[in-house]
């Protein structure tokens, strides 16, 4: 089981590989980008106009694409987004829909009722290839209450 599922992240760390290879900003239009990645998972408004595409890559993935289409229906930027330095940007009192524009779907979502607090997961690779898991825990209200990072443990081979 450990092995189809290795086998078939790479296979995706490869496609995407291969997809932003062929993808130039400034270049490439709007129907280029579904041709390489498909449908995205959320579209959202960019500041200034245009949109951003998310590509979710959770939870079998380390990594969540945002890429913006421009005004013109150009790419004009490419991101992975689940980095230590977006990581910091998030802050108690931060709402859930901000947190989600800015590093995509989590992996997993799992709810304390008693604690009234919600844990939202991404995993995550630190360089070189350690797996790591970010944690950002909501209150009621939707709102940050606080965020860390760990090591994946169960990313980790038996």
């Amino acid at each position: 089981m450990a092995a189809a599922l290795l086998a078939g992240l790479l296979t995706l760390a490869g496609c995407d590989r291969q997809n932003i290879a062929e993808l130039e900003e400034g270049v490439a239009t709007e129907a280029d980008v579904r041709s390489r990645f498909g449908t995205p998972e959320a579209v959202w408004d960019a500041p200034g106009g245009g949109r951003v595409f998310e590509y979710n890559r959770q939870p079998a993935g380390q990594k969540n694409y945002m890429i913006t289409i421009g005004t013109d229906g150009r790419m004009s930027a490419l991101r992975q987004v689940l980095t230590p330095e977006n990581f910091a940007r998030i802050q108690p009192g931060m709402a859930m829909e901000d947190v989600r524009k800015l590093l995509g779907k989590p992996a997993k979502v799992t709810p304390y009722a008693l604690k009234r607090e919600t844990e939202w997961d991404w995993r995550w690779l630190q360089p070189p290839n350690t797996p790591m898991l970010f944690t950002v825990v909501m209150d009621d209200d939707q709102r940050v209450v606080r965020s860390g990072s760990t090591q994946d443990r169960a990313a980790e081979p038996n």
